[in-house]
């Protein structure tokens, strides 16, 4: 950790050391106190409560400090140190280290540092009422550290679940950047494809139809403008610059979408009608019909596509199929685990796979 960070962090332990040196003079050399430890032990006690205090500015570096945070304050007490802010090193100690590491990975550190403060508050007077009242201290500066130890744990845990949970919905929202980027660029892509393969079969069989042949390279230049519109747009929200969210294609862009794939020279039947649909209902569905026919175009070598919609008293069901060369999924890819993720995130149901009588099926289930 470097300076600039500890100090962004820790700046409160510097006033804590303070008050406890600062106290420390204070209790021992501003009056003569009630234990008789005599101007060496008084100076002495001193020092060793400065010792305890700057062992807490180091202990992020060294957690083995701790050690000399107890010695220290221990021997404040056993050479005769009153009373005083000295109590709160270890409290302060115990704090710091559970706000940072593991607890197994200090604690025995603690309950070495514990006993050197305990046995210092024991020999500190040998009179019984000195050994009376500095077992009543031990019971209550273990207690204080505990409480602290605790909280500082608490807190590390709860910070440490806060960065889990803002990784895991960062990665959430690249994997939906990615579905996104893979959903919009993949058709468009696959559409231009086909329309490109249209265009030169025109050209290479019959020159004269000038006509469908510029109809099919217009619909390539309007495909790919869109394509790479949401590549632009995607690209910028993942490198983290300001670009405009598009808004949530949905049910209304369905019949423009059934043109373009028929346009690309896919026989494509629809039958039935999704109606009105919620717009997160609607952007997932035609999230699945656009992923399901790109999925047709570029690998089932189908001639003829259909579409089925069916509504329920409050479910929407949408079924893609194919005549193509249907075969088992061994491996669902970015595109099919994304129309499963999208489906069963609004709580529908979800299913691709092949048919029995041939071809392929796309068939997922939405709330109305």
């Amino acid at each position: 950790m470097d300076s600039n960070m500890w100090l962004a962090k820790r700046w409160w332990l510097i006033p804590v050391a303070i008050i406890i040196v600062g106290g420390s003079v204070a209790v021992n050399l501003g009056h003569d106190g009630h234990v008789d430890a005599g101007v060496v032990g008084r100076v002495l006690s001193v020092v060793l409560a400065a010792v305890a205090a700057g062992s807490l500015l180091l202990l992020d570096r060294c957690p083995a400090l701790l050690l000399v945070t107890g010695a220290a304050s221990g021997g404040y007490f056993a050479v005769g140190g009153e009373n005083g802010p000295i109590f709160f090193a270890l409290i302060v100690a115990s704090f710091v280290l559970a706000t940072r590491r593991p607890f197994r990975s200090w604690f025995p550190l603690l309950v070495v540092a514990a006993v050197l403060i305990w046995a210092g508050l024991l020999v500190r007077g040998l009179r019984w009422d000195d050994l009376v009242v500095g077992a009543w201290q031990s019971i209550g500066i273990g207690a204080l550290v505990s409480s602290a130890a605790a909280i500082g744990t608490m807190l590390r845990q709860g910070r440490a679940a806060w960065v889990d949970r803002t990784s895991r919905a960062a990665a959430e929202e690249r994997l939906r950047m990615a579905q996104d980027l893979h959903d919009g660029v993949g058709h468009g892509l696959a559409v231009i494809a086909m329309q490109a393969g249209v265009a030169l079969h025109v050209l290479d069989k019959d020159a004269d139809r000038s006509g469908k042949v510029r109809e099919s390279l217009e619909a390539i230049r309007a495909t790919s403008r869109e394509a790479l519109d949401a590549l632009r747009v995607e690209l910028a929200t993942i490198a983290g610059e300001a670009a405009p969210r598009r808004p949530a294609t949905g049910v209304e862009a369905i019949p423009a979408l059934v043109e373009r794939v028929r346009s690309a020279g896919l026989r494509l039947e629809v039958i039935g009608e999704p109606g009105e649909l919620t717009p997160p209902v609607g952007a997932a569905a035609y999230a699945v019909l656009q992923e399901s026919l790109t999925n047709v175009l570029r690998h089932a070598a189908a001639s003829t596509a259909t579409v089925v919609w069916e509504r329920g008293a409050d479910t929407v069901a949408l079924r893609v199929s194919d005549d193509g060369q249907g075969g088992a999924v061994q491996d669902e890819g970015m595109g099919i685990s994304g129309m499963r993720s999208r489906v069963e995130a609004l709580g529908g149901t979800f299913r691709a796979g092949p048919v029995p009588q041939g071809g392929f099926e796309v068939s997922a289930v939405l709330p109305a």
